[in-house]
């Protein structure tokens, strides 16, 4: 079965069903983004004060506590899961999308990779390997821009005709 190309002759509904998912999934991780803008500044400094804490600043705004065993395991296993089902799902409407290989399988695969490297980078931040907080800066960066760019190709080609 030839898969590049295929979501061309997707029928109408079926076009119009992926582009609201991906419309409102997008929503969703974006939304996201803004979250982790106001509680980590989004810098690496940020991050790392976002999961150690900032007790011995005594000029913080807000003050932060290291998160706990319970926070950090939840914040690591939902966000793997969750995050590894929007990227499988994303990774398969991008398999039947027309790009060349490469292109096609680093935007199915790099994500993923991002997740295991953002989420178990901040467990190991969490864990006192203070390097981490760029790691997860990068990746979580790389993630976005690896989503960022397979809904843009997904939507204009579900719009444009073959």
């Amino acid at each position: 079965m030839q898969l590049n190309g295929f979501i061309y002759t997707l029928p109408k509904e079926l076009k119009l069903l992926i582009a609201v998912f991906v419309i409102v999934l997008s929503i969703g991780f974006f939304s996201g983004l803004l979250f982790v803008g106001e509680t980590s500044s989004v810098d690496p400094n940020g991050i790392e004060e976002q999961y150690l804490g900032n007790e011995d600043d005594e000029n913080a705004e807000v003050m932060k506590f290291k998160k706990s065993d319970k926070e950090m395991l939840s914040i690591v296993h939902s966000h793997i899961l969750s995050m590894s089902v929007i990227f499988f799902l994303l990774g398969i409407l991008i398999s039947i999308t027309k790009l060349s290989g490469k292109l096609k399988l680093f935007l199915m695969t790099e994500p993923l990779l991002s997740v295991l490297l953002t989420f178990g980078g901040l467990f190991m931040l969490w864990e006192g390997i203070i390097w981490m907080k760029y790691i997860v800066m990068i990746s979580g960066t790389l993630m976005t821009l690896s989503f960022t760019g397979s809904v843009f190709i997904i939507l204009k080609q579900l719009l444009k005709k073959q």
